[in-house]
């Protein structure tokens, strides 16, 4: 893997920075090297857990407005009910992966989830 990465993150209120790393390393541990972020809707601005996960893996953690997430509907593989009803938004991680490079991206780990967290992966497309 050669190319930019960005790691969408979903989670529920309070979940563990334990919990948030164990799916990010279990989910995309060979592709870190290549992450530009983790990235996830502006709600969850606050959340602890987040915060240090994205600290524990030096990485930044940019946060993405409900429209940003709502843009990329139509390329989610994995639409997600609770974020529908929650955000409004088909989807967090997956849509928070792709919209990181304003939908110039592709899905390369579509949503895993456990524990309250969702994880998905998108590569940067360079055109």
């Amino acid at each position: 893997m050669s190319g930019r990465l960005a790691i969408g993150i979903g989670c529920r209120k309070g979940t563990s920075a334990e919990a948030i790393l164990r799916l990010v390393v279990g989910v995309a541990t060979p592709d870190l090297p290549h992450a530009v972020g983790l990235f996830t809707i502006e709600d969850k601005r606050g959340e602890a857990g987040l915060n240090e996960a994205a600290e524990s893996l030096c990485l930044p953690l940019v946060f993405l407005s409900r429209g940003a997430l709502a843009a990329m509907a139509d390329r989610i593989a994995t639409p997600s009910p609770a974020a529908l009803a929650r955000f409004g938004v088909p989807s967090v991680a997956e849509a928070a992966a792709l919209a990181a490079f304003a939908g110039r991206a592709r899905l390369i780990v579509t949503r895993r989830a456990e524990e309250g967290v969702s994880v998905a992966v998108a590569e940067e497309i360079l055109e």
